[in-house]
This record gives C-alpha cells, sequence and structure tokens, in this order.
C-alpha cells in the first residue's frame, strides 16, 4: 500500500513538472526582426513552418551580418532585395546580388499556406536551370510589394504558369533527344521531328499530373485582388515571412530612382535586430 501511493506521488510531481514546463514554453516571447531604413522601420514575422529559413535569418541578424548592408535591388511594383554582403560599403555602380554567406537552404516552399502577398518575406535564390532543386541564398531576401491584380489576371495566370511548370519539365526530357531532334530539322522530317515532341510533351503531362495545375485558393485571390502580391512567383521561392507593420516603407524603398541594374542611385541601407513580444 505504501508503494501504491509512493508511485502516485511521484506521478503526480512528475506531472506538475512537465505541466510548468510545458506552460514556460507556451510563455517564452515570439522573436520577431525589425529592419531599420532611412525610410522608416518595419517588423517582420518570421513563420514556424519554414524552420531553417527562420533559424538560419535569426542567426545572421543576431551576429549583426546584415548591419549596413544594402537594398541593392529595387524594382517598383515587385520587390525590394537585399542581403548581399558584397553590398556594404560598395562603390557607386558596382554590380551587386551574387554575394552570400557560403551556403544555401533546402527549399521550403509551403503554397498556398505562404504565398507573395504584399510584405512577404522570401529568399532569393539562383534560377531553376542552375538549381534545380530550388535552394535559397544563405543570405540574400527580398520583400514583396507587387501590386493588385484582377480574377481574371489570376485566371490567366494560373494557366501560363502551368504552362511554365510543363515547359521547364520539357527542357530536361528533350535534352537526351537534341542529336535526333537536330537530325530530323537538318533532313526535313517535319512530321518526325513534331511527333516526338509530342510524345515527350504527353509523357511530361502525365508525369507532372496535377502538380502542374498551379490553382489560387479563394482566400489567396481576395488577398491578391484587395492587397496585392506578385502570385507569379508563387510555388518557385521560399516564402519564410511577412512585415506585420511598415508596409508603407516598402512603397518608399520601391519608388526611389534606380540604375540600369536596379541599384538605387542613392544607398539605401539596414540595421536589423531581434526583438522579442
Amino acid at each position: 500500500m505504501t508503494s501504491f501511493y509512493s508511485f502516485r506521488k511521484v506521478a503526480l510531481v512528475s506531472l506538475i513538472v512537465f505541466l510548468g514546463l510545458l506552460l514556460t514554453h507556451c510563455d517564452e516571447p515570439e522573436k520577431k526582426v525589425l529592419v531599420k531604413t532611412p525610410y522608416g522601420n518595419m517588423k517582420i514575422k518570421l513563420y514556424d513552418d519554414t524552420p531553417q529559413h527562420k533559424e538560419n535569418f535569426l542567426k545572421l541578424v543576431e551576429e549583426g551580418f546584415y548591419n549596413d548592408l544594402l537594398f541593392h535591388r529595387v524594382i517598383e511594383g515587385f520587390m525590394i532585395q537585399g542581403g548581399d554582403p558584397e553590398s556594404k560599403g560598395a562603390e557607386k555602380g558596382k554590380r551587386l546580388g551574387s554575394g552570400g554567406p557560403g551556403y544555401q537552404i533546402p527549399a521550403e516552399i509551403n503554397f498556398p499556406r505562404r504565398f507573395h502577398k504584399k510584405g512577404a518575406l522570401a529568399a532569393a535564390r539562383q534560377g531553376d536551370q542552375a538549381n534545380p532543386e530550388r535552394k535559397s541564398s544563405g543570405s540574400q531576401f527580398y520583400i514583396v510589394q507587387g501590386e493588385t491584380l484582377t480574377s481574371d489576371a489570376l485566371d490567366n495566370l494560373e494557366e501560363q504558369m502551368g504552362q511554365r511548370a510543363i515547359q521547364s519539365r520539357m527542357f530536361d526530357k528533350i535534352t537526351p533527344y537534341q542529336d535526333s531532334l537536330m537530325a530530323m530539322r537538318q533532313r526535313g522530317d517535319r512530321e518526325g521531328f513534331e511527333a516526338l515532341i509530342s510524345k515527350l510533351e504527353e509523357e511530361t503531362k502525365e508525369e507532372l499530373g496535377d502538380s502542374a495545375k498551379l490553382v489560387f485558393p479563394d482566400e489567396v485571390r481576395e488577398v491578391y485582388t484587395s492587397i496585392g502580391g506578385t502570385p507569379m512567383l508563387d510555388n518557385t521561392y521560399t516564402v519564410f515571412g511577412e512585415v506585420e507593420e511598415g508596409l508603407e516603407v516598402i512603397d518608399s524603398i520601391a519608388a526611389v530612382s534606380t540604375d540600369q541594374m536596379d541599384r538605387p542611385v542613392e544607398d539605401i541601407e539596414m540595421t536589423m535586430e531581434i526583438i522579442e513580444e
């Protein structure tokens, strides 16, 4: 009997300790990032469902990596980009955008849960041909400005992006047949050329299935038609956070004068710090 009550006592104490730890964890303040610019500040929330990007971004901010770097690429109606370490103290006219910390981050693409609405924070990366796995730059990021779209425009974009997915896969499938296709063209075998292309296209569509059909859900459409964004980038880049406060700062930076490389004529430096809420 004594051992039974001792067991219950130990179990009760363990439960209390566990609940205490759980409550302590729940009460931990959320880490956010404050981005300071000459045009005002932006407060950024990072997503838990992109853990590798979140952890990496917080680490770099904590180390002071982003301090004094530039928004080196600005396109009004599209986005503002920064995070190239080579932009720190860069001379006027220098081409920027190829620098990084020396590593990439595996893609964490969560469309349609995460999409390119205005204020979205996403990771820059190399294009698909050089980077088929769509790995993210270790430090470069962009913040979406975008524009509002009509429902018809989104319908057209769904179709275009589906075709783009097919064409991208087709490029890979055609590569082994390049010599055969070239030989057909040289001897004027148009029928054989078109038949092989059609065969590869059908195989591609079968392989991709529904994944080639990008669809914007109603709740996503509502945001794009009211707040705006850049939906043509959806499902291809990792969105890992969003601007909670300071959307007007994006507009101010996006409106500055830029050179032929989309670099602001007057440098726009940033500093970042972690804040807890």
